[in-house]
């Protein structure tokens, strides 16, 4: 997964859900990512703001900061973590939806379940390490 001495990508994962959260860590984990975890937007900004991320899976509905709220006051901020890649992950489904992420400064969307195979793809995608 990564070059020689190289450190793995370092992706943050914000969701109000233990489950998801425990379940992304794990699959990307044992791929070889490095992962930390917020659960809501509001503990993510403080995350971004201090720690560098490569990649940020991003949930909507949360508690205190939702997280198109979260991402719009990322990509509005003049912080180098506003470049950071986003994938939405969520259970919303609707057209709108995407729609809503896209403008908020996502970069892909998927709908929850997601099978690790596809969880892994994107992320390789957006991180530019395969797994």
């Amino acid at each position: 997964m990564k070059a020689e001495n190289a450190a793995p990508p370092r992706i943050l994962i914000v969701d109000d859900s233990s489950l998801i959260r425990l379940y992304c860590r794990e699959v990307l984990e044992r791929a070889g990512y490095e992962v930390e975890q917020a659960i809501n937007g509001i503990e993510a900004m403080e995350k971004v703001l201090g720690q560098e991320f490569n990649l940020l899976i991003v949930d909507v509905n949360m508690p205190r900061m939702d997280g198109f709220s979260f991402l719009r006051a990322l990509r509005e901020s003049a912080h180098q973590a506003a470049s950071v890649p986003a994938l939405v992950m969520t259970t919303e489904a609707g057209q709108q939806d995407r729609e809503d992420a896209r403008a908020a400064g996502a970069n892909f969307y998927l709908v929850k379940p997601v099978a690790e195979f596809e969880l892994l793809r994107h992320v390789a995608i957006l991180t530019g390490v395969p797994a």
